[in-house]
């Protein structure tokens, strides 16, 4: 069996080095699994405290996906091995995941990372943790968990209230696929280059004069990767954000889930993204929706450590329900698109369901990710 993460180093011409991790599942497009994460944290902090590694590069293997989210048919037989109670696998997925991300976000060197095609889910949070997070023509970004019965997790409770104008509740809501330009402008990525430009930014990589310090690493990463953005970005595809602002804010302005739902669902418009949008919300599950719109509220002003303790406890929640094994059933194990979601309406759902959902499965000494971001810790 092939590693399911490629890890190598490109010596550059002053004795520098840039780490390079691939990850290597292309037929499932590269979806985050468990032993991807355990390979790569331990070689990430590795490579944190190497002085000869002056960057950092993660990318997926194959030109259709970096990452196109976790590994949920296998959390999805791990919940039916465990009926009605909490998994253990799911609670050190989630936990392990989350660890991987807060890494990433608080590495102390250049963490480039190659949003190339399918970014979703999983995928999205490593990408959104990087210092220089590049994407391109081919970049389709999302947040889908409407469409599974689970939430925008991977510390989407951070990301998503960080966007402009509404734009986290209506992608969060919809789970709408977002371009290039979109994740530009909502903050999830920082330069824009054409796929066909990767092997010479490879090549300018190794050719570059690094510095000793991450400072000026940071600088010297940033103006090397704008070069290449000035002569990609006639390319760039038009924003549907920014097409469709003004409807964003008017469908998401609504003091109540309920009233913003029937206002995107409602609204009649001939358009292809944002009808996409509501047909994904209108089939989504409710419980979805609500854990969405109380995610956002009350994860405000979290720091970003604090936005992962918050969501472990969700999706650990999550895995004991039984609307996420419903959906992944539905779209990924039996392919019928057909979930059963426990509610048949936003209006229909129990206060009391979501209220159990937000109410932590461990007291808040015993929390797993209690030590995030006091100390560096192994998997």
């Amino acid at each position: 069996m092939s590693d399911v993460v490629l890890f190598e180093t490109l010596n550059c011409v002053n004795g520098k080095a840039i780490g390079v991790a691939t990850l290597n599942a292309e037929k499932s497009l590269n979806a985050l699994s468990g032993e991807m994460i355990a390979a790569l944290y331990p070689q990430l902090l590795a490579w944190q405290q190497d002085d000869t590694i002056a960057a950092v590069l993660l990318q997926g293997k194959g030109e259709k996906a970096f990452c196109a989210g976790g590994d949920i048919v296998k959390l999805y037989r791990d919940m039916c091995n465990h009926p009605d109670a909490y998994a253990p696998e799911i609670e050190a997925y989630f936990a392990n995941e989350y660890r991987l991300d807060y890494l990433i976000h608080t590495f102390g060197k250049p963490f480039m990372v190659w949003g190339n095609g399918i970014v979703m889910g999983g995928g999205l949070g490593m990408m959104v943790g990087g210092s220089h997070r590049i994407v391109t023509e081919t970049s389709r970004i999302a947040m889908p968990e409407i469409s599974i019965g689970l939430l925008p997790d991977v510390g989407g409770t951070k990301f998503l209230n960080e966007m402009p104008d509404n734009c986290g509740l209506f992608l969060g809501l919809t789970g709408a696929s977002i371009n290039a330009a979109d994740a530009k402008y909502t903050h999830l990525a920082d330069f824009f280059m054409l796929a066909a430009q990767k092997s010479a930014l490879l090549d300018k990589l190794v050719a570059t004069h690094w510095s000793d310090t991450a400072a000026d690493n940071h600088k010297l990463l940033s103006s090397l990767i704008s070069e290449f953005e000035q002569i990609a970005l006639p390319s760039m595809p038009a924003s549907s954000i920014q097409e469709h602002k003004a409807l964003i804010n008017q469908v998401t302005s609504a003091n109540t889930l309920t009233e913003i739902v029937n206002d995107i669902v409602n609204y009649e418009i001939e358009d292809k993204w944002f009808n996409k949008a509501q047909a994904a919300l209108k089939h989504g599950s409710a419980i979805s929706a609500h854990l969405v719109y109380r995610q956002l509220r009350e994860g405000k002003g979290m720091s970003l450590a604090d936005c992962y303790r918050f969501e472990l406890g969700l999706t650990v929640k999550g895995g004991k329900y039984g609307e996420f094994q419903e959906g992944v059933r539905a779209l990924l194990v039996d392919k019928d698109n057909q979930p059963n979601w426990r509610f048949s309406s936003i209006e229909s759902v129990d206060n009391d369901v979501i209220d159990w959902f937000f109410t932590p499965p461990w007291p808040a000494s015993e929390h797993p990710l209690l030590d995030l971001g006091k100390a560096e810790q192994s998997l």
